[in-house]
């Protein structure tokens, strides 16, 4: 299994609108589903790995993802710790990005 540091776009694309879940002590299982998987061109240093963003979208409520660390699980790529930002909502679900340079 590949580390966070290792990962590439072409490593989550094969796993578009497919649910990646978080668990929170005290709270039901969250879903949410990678709906977008984008290139952001090279990093800064000639042996950096090529930038992209995923886009993911929560389920519908009115209670979102605060900007923090969470952990994704993904049964084909396993445990995944990512940091993801709201962007606001669509159609009553929280759009969150996930950022990797």
């Amino acid at each position: 299994m590949k580390t966070l540091e290792q990962l590439q776009s072409n490593d989550f694309a094969p796993h578009l609108n497919q649910p990646f879940t978080i668990r929170l002590d005290g709270f039901e299982p969250i879903e949410l589903a990678l709906v977008q998987v984008t290139e952001r061109g090279t990093g800064f240093r000639p042996d950096a790995r090529q930038r992209f963003s995923l886009l993911f979208l929560g389920p519908v409520s009115s209670q979102y993802l605060l900007q923090h660390m969470y952990r994704l699980e993904h049964p084909e790529m396993d445990v995944l710790d990512i940091f993801l930002v709201p962007l606001g909502p669509e159609e009553g679900r929280m759009r969150y990005e996930a950022i990797f340079s």
